[in-house]
């Protein structure tokens, strides 16, 4: 949970408080054709694919919306960009997604809030034969073309193994993630506890506690976490808003330096925890590439081409020993 822009505005959906834009679109002005729901390309209108996400509270969205308008000027097709407010609105999600599909796409990029609730009408879609692709967060269906995402099971099983070497291979450690719907918040929990479990039988995960991404939820979790356990030597904070309030519960606990932190995803937050050093790391995704593979498949996909089932981005350890080299701060996002 992370943007960017610089093009034409197609939608602004008001935010629940007061009126923030909680979508932006992005390629081209309203007046733009929007092409019949079809699979193959119009001769004369661009295509157009609208992309649904699961936010637009953090840096990390914004990033991905980035790389999503740079693959739609490539590739010249229309996209539009929007999700929710938060993370928590799932049914605010499946209304944008309602109200995309009537718009007749040619193909629809989705990052699903929750894995089971969108099925339906992502049937719809395929009934339809308008392609589906999946972005950062899948389904428990095979209905998406492809998913462009990290391994998150992976990844977070590369934090695991971070914070077993720096808590000295034992001691009682916590998890503060954002959800237990997306697949990215199943993913991520699990990669770290099944690595855990599997290989450090000295280190007992004491707590596992879902904030919604939302930082101030996060740091409330991670403060009675602390109090519950005093002895906890790290968390790992599965994303952009959990980092935030693992770092902030953390500091207002007077814990800073007694506890390990590990965080997911970037932001000038984290970035600034890592290099002051109170935060010992990040795992960071590739939402520039999330974003531009994204449309690259479903413009391929509508022009007969074939693609992989799952699309993996990839992912990056840093810590202040290499935030600053350019494979890393590629990566980074502020």
């Amino acid at each position: 949970m992370r943007w960017l822009g610089g093009l034409a505005t197609v939608a602004l959906l008001a935010a629940a408080c007061g009126g923030t834009p909680s979508s932006t679109a992005s390629s081209n002005p309203s007046s733009s054709p929007v092409a019949a729901a079809s699979s193959t390309p119009s001769p004369t209108a661009k295509l157009f694919i609208p992309m649904i996400s699961k936010g637009f509270q953090h840096q990390f969205w914004q990033a991905v919306r980035q790389g999503a308008e740079k693959a739609a000027a490539q590739y010249n097709v229309t996209i539009t960009f929007e999700g929710p407010e938060n993370e928590s609105q799932v049914d605010k999600q499946i209304e944008m997604l309602q109200a995309a599909i009537n718009k007749k796409p040619n193909a629809l990029c989705f990052a699903a809030l929750d894995s089971k609730a969108a099925i339906p009408l992502l049937q719809k879609l395929k009934d339809a034969n308008i392609p589906v692709i999946g972005f950062d967060s899948g389904v428990d269906s095979d209905i998406p073309v492809t998913t462009a995402a990290t391994d998150n099971i992976a990844a977070a099983a590369a934090a695991a193994d971070k914070m077993a070497t720096l808590i000295g291979g034992s001691g009682d450690v916590a998890i503060v993630a954002h959800d237990q719907t997306s697949r990215t918040g199943i993913d991520r929990v699990k990669g770290f506890t099944d690595q855990i479990k599997a290989k450090y039988p000295n280190i007992k995960i004491v707590a596992t506690q879902y904030g919604g991404g939302d930082q101030l939820k996060s740091t409330d979790l991670t403060k009675a976490i602390l109090q519950a356990n005093p002895n906890l030597k790290g968390v790992f904070g599965a994303n952009e808003g959990s980092a935030i309030g693992v770092l902030n519960g953390v500091k207002e606990s007077n814990k800073t330096g007694k506890v390990t932190v590990i965080g997911y995803d970037s932001g000038q937050q984290q970035m600034d925890a890592i290099r002051a050093g109170t935060e010992a790391g990040a795992i960071t995704q590739d939402p520039i590439g999330i974003g531009f593979k994204s449309v690259e498949a479903a413009y391929k996909v509508l022009n007969g081409q074939s693609v992989p089932k799952n699309i993996d981005t990839g992912f990056h350890w840093y810590d202040k020993t290499n935030i600053d080299a350019p494979d890393i701060a590629a990566l980074l996002y502020k």
